[in-house]
């Protein structure tokens, strides 16, 4: 299935409201033996960043449960043989020597340093986490950590960490959606905080480019959970709907994160825009809780067809309402899924078409291909 063929009219009415759109990716992973089965090479890695013409992505590893110093090396060996496309974090456990490692790979290379609280099962008041924001602090690199699903809140530990070690570029992946409830409201206090957006569920995405100074989020995808491209169809077309400015998608799409791989600091971009007032598209929002709702079916292993022949029924509207392309455009791709279950084995992929329908279900103000 070739998801960047597929996907390029929705990637292209991105590209027409914002010119000189470049893409980098701020959360993608290499590795062979995560426990949950998925696999990703560097000759993988950079055919995806390849075919999204992305300028580069920052790289770490997948789980390693028997420790990370080999699958350090082997992704800092990935980024010196990529022509400068990948720029390579370390990864460490606070209960496996994570101060030693960290600073091992920092002097081989690694420009930054990835913590994971679910998979390596720590919270950040471990007592060895403090020193991994004091070094990030030190070199004036970023730190990115998992704040998405299967963890309690770690907010205020990373509150506390943003204030004490201002040089340290903390980045909150999927979105901050462990703490997006109250964060928001701190975030633009603490320029050093930062968000990425790699993460599905519109609502959260909404609540984000919203809520958080574009300023501080940045662009990604959990290769190879998510792809460059389908990612940033439909992300940066979320943006677009809440109001964020041309110049602010492109300092997120690829521009804050390659000045953060450069240690340099983060460029402001103006304050938050606000919760949007946004007009009742109720037929929309019909469509959008019937494809959420089959999409978590679906993603879960079960049989989302009910829910997703719901969302198709909701589509039949009349051809003269105001939304009646949004509609025609969410049965296009509700039949390129149905094409793609039957052709392609992989579930993950062909789940690309269901979260672009649910995304243009969330974003009515926004064009649509063909229109």
């Amino acid at each position: 299935m070739d998801i960047p063929a597929l996907l390029k009219p929705w990637i292209e009415v991105v590209l027409e409201q914002v010119p000189g759109l470049e893409l980098f990716d701020a959360h993608t992973h290499l590795g062979e033996n995560d426990p949950d089965g998925m696999r990703q090479s560097p000759d993988e890695l950079l055919e995806i960043l390849r075919v999204s013409g992305a300028r580069g992505a920052f790289v770490f590893p997948m789980h390693e449960p028997d420790g990370y110093a080999p699958a350090n090396d082997m992704v800092l060996a990935a980024a010196r043989d990529s022509d400068g496309l990948l720029v390579p974090f370390c990864r460490v456990n606070p209960h496996d020597g994570a101060l030693a490692e960290a600073e091992r790979a920092l002097d081989a290379g690694a420009q930054g340093i990835k913590l994971h609280p679910r998979a390596e099962a720590f919270g950040l008041g471990h007592a060895d986490v403090p020193a991994l924001f004091a070094l990030a602090d030190e070199r004036s690199l970023p730190i990115l950590v998992h704040a998405g699903r299967g963890i309690p809140a770690l907010g205020e530990h990373v509150v506390g960490y943003a204030g004490r070690y201002p040089n340290a570029r903390i980045i909150l992946a999927h979105a901050g959606i462990t703490d997006l409830g109250w964060i928001w409201r701190v975030a633009a206090d603490l320029p050093n905080l930062l968000f990425d957006t790699a993460w599905w569920m519109p609502a959260d995405l909404i609540t984000l480019f919203s809520l958080v100074p574009p300023g501080q989020i940045v662009f990604a995808s959990d290769a190879p959970y998510g792809h460059t491209l389908a990612s940033a169809a439909f992300q940066l077309r979320i943006a677009l709907q809440v109001g964020l400015s041309a110049d602010q998608i492109r300092l997120i799409a690829s521009e804050q994160s390659l000045r953060l791989g450069a240690r340099e600091a983060p460029a402001p971009a103006g304050p938050a825009v606000g919760e949007p007032e946004r007009p009742p598209h109720v037929l929309l929002d019909r469509v959008a809780a019937f494809l959420q709702t089959g999409t978590i079916m679906s993603f879960r292993g079960g049989d989302g067809s009910e829910m997703l022949s719901l969302a198709r029924l909701a589509c039949e509207v009349p051809d003269e309402i105001d939304d009646a392309p949004a509609f025609r455009a969410i049965l296009g791709l509700l039949d390129a899924y149905d094409a793609a279950t039957e052709s392609d084995p992989d579930n993950r992929r062909r789940l690309t078409f269901l979260l672009m329908a649910i995304t243009v279900a969330r974003t009515p103000d926004v064009p649509v291909p063909n229109a």
